[in-house]
């Protein structure tokens, strides 16, 4: 195949012309996927309607399964993006193309708030989330591991000492991005609805394809190989990489199976604790903020600060790194679920002070509704609406909300545990993405052969769909008929955490036996067995 671009790294030993594209076409478009996913849990329990208008919420754990099955499907499609990018269109025009669905897929999220115009009368709310989803997570997963490798595709052997500086830099756009829409799209949802809330992150996608499209003659286009590919890659020296690489990705599908609960589990638990630090009163998926700007902070932390001052205590390896995040991935959860109790015992004391009130019917319903869907409660004020004197409805509706204004005026709170708690949790856990996630990034594309580079990093995204499946079938085969699981407050929490620390000790073994190989695209040897 001819091509007007070029097609092999230039021989520089400084930064290549292309990568401010890319870093820029990752931030915006990493602000449409987080904007997106920030707010999906809340919608689904808080704002989710029938096509009639009625409420049509899911309950906490059917959320969670939903939201953990779209990330998984998000993760999973970077299998197929990375066999067309490599084997027939490259990863350029893969990128551009799938980009121009993702943008789709914003948009059917954005029509969710127009259930009377004639062009949503086939679906309903439900429906044009569905299709979003899907179309989202094609796009997403199918670019996702076309961009990485692009990054890597810049670099040869004269600027190879620059590749961990920006791989870091590029996971810095990611959470540049992901920081102010974590914080704007929540606002977004209660003040404007879900029209403009997911309506914005798609402006950000196309902006992001804009960009992108801006840097094609800047940018190293590296050629696809066509049918050879598929020999080449599934031949016994492309599958030694694969088998040598994938109990590696197994190990880390424990860790992104803990970690994708901050936009889950962590968002829910962030629903019944006291949300009022630094003077402000947060939005409970929000909270989620901290992490992306404590990435802004940690990457030139670890990197000149923190790992050179490691490095001269012992060598560090990248496998050390990843072991380092399992176990502070374990001690975060640890935390999460010590705040999980600190609820759970504070809503046993609140359910039995509010009792009695209940069965006196003291309690202004109206009111309480009021207060309720005012912090964010809609699915609780309309369980509260629909208790019609079932005394044991009516008890936990106003339990789960942690309010109650009595029919004098007053107003009965739960004295929550401060959210201080699960801030500490994100900073542990953030500290072991740095870890785990951007030493992957780096690790996966020098240990994958020339012509497989989109694969390799595409497995290594596997792993984050198979660790988002784990949570799935945890929730789906706790769940009661009801809609609720059987693993409740901080037995939930406790139960991750204890496989994590399994996993973590397992690892050690990994570590200890596994011996890495580097291949760049300029490595004479990048296609055959390695060379000692």
């Amino acid at each position: 195949m001819t091509t007007k671009y070029r097609t092999a790294p230039s021989e520089t030993t400084g930064m290549p012309r292309g990568i401010p594209f890319i870093v820029g076409n990752e931030a915006a478009e990493r602000f449409s996927f987080y904007g997106m996913k920030t707010i999906l849990v809340i919608f689904m329990t808080q704002y989710l309607l029938s096509s009639s208008g009625t409420p049509n919420y899911m309950t906490d754990t059917q959320a969670r399964e939903w939201m953990h099955l779209f990330v998984a499907s998000a993760y999973f499609f970077p299998v197929i993006g990375a066999i067309i990018a490599d084997a027939f269109l490259g990863k350029y025009v893969t990128i551009l193309a799938l980009s121009m669905v993702y943008v789709a897929g914003h948009l059917c999220l954005a029509l969710i708030d127009m259930p009377s115009a004639a062009l949503s009368a086939s679906l309903d709310p439900k429906g044009w989330m569905i299709a979003g989803l899907m179309l989202i997570a094609v796009g997403s997963g199918g670019i996702k591991p076309c961009v990485s490798a692009h990054v890597g595709d810049q670099f040869g052997h004269s600027n190879k000492h620059l590749i961990e500086k920006v791989f870091g830099w590029f996971y810095f756009a990611i959470n540049f991005g992901s920081f102010f829409s974590t914080l704007l799209t929540p606002w977004l949802l209660k003040n404007y609805g879900a029209g403009w809330a997911f309506g914005v992150p798609g402006i950000l996608m196309a902006l992001a394809t804009i960009v992108f499209w801006m840097g094609r003659t800047r940018f190293t286009h590296i050629q696809p190989r066509g049918m050879r590919y598929f020999g080449e890659t599934f031949g016994p020296s492309g599958l030694k990489s694969i088998l040598k690489l994938l109990p590696i990705y197994l190990f880390v599908a424990m860790f992104w199976s803990l970690y994708d609960q901050g936009g889950g589990a962590w968002v829910q638990q962030a629903q019944q604790m006291n949300l009022d630090f630094m003077g402000i009163t947060w939005l409970e998926s929000q909270v989620q903020a901290i992490n992306p700007l404590l990435i802004l902070i940690y990457i030139p932390l670890f990197a000149y600060v923190i790992y050179p001052a490691m490095s001269k205590v012992f060598k560090l390896t990248p496998l050390r790194k990843i072991l380092m995040g399992f176990a502070l991935t374990v001690l975060s959860f640890a935390i999460a679920a010590y705040a999980q109790g600190l609820i759970d015992k504070e809503a046993a004391r609140f359910r039995a002070v509010v009792a009695p009130i209940c069965a006196s019917g003291t309690i202004d319903i109206a009111a309480t509704c009021t207060a309720m869907r005012k912090n964010e409660l809609n699915s609780a004020a309309n369980d509260l609406e629909a208790s019609k004197g079932d005394q044991a409805k009516l008890v936990e509706a106003v339990t789960t909300a942690g309010m109650a204004v009595l029919t004098d005026g007053s107003t009965t709170r739960a004295e929550w545990p401060t959210v201080a708690w699960q801030l500490l949790a994100y900073i542990v856990i953030t500290a072991a993405e740095v870890l785990v996630s951007i030493t992957c990034l780096e690790f996966s594309y020098t240990q994958a052969p020339k012509q497989m580079k989109s694969l390799i990093m595409s497995f290594y995204l596997l792993s984050v769909s198979l660790g988002n499946l784990f949570t799935v079938a945890v929730n789906h085969f706790t769940m009661d008929a009801s809609g609720n699981s059987t693993l409740v407050g901080a037995s939930y929490y406790w139960f991750f955490t204890k496989l994590m620390a399994w996993t973590t000790v397992i690892f050690i073994a990994v570590v200890v036996f596994y011996k890495p190989r580097e291949y760049l695209q300029d490595d004479p040897n990048a296609l055959g067995e390695a060379v000692h």
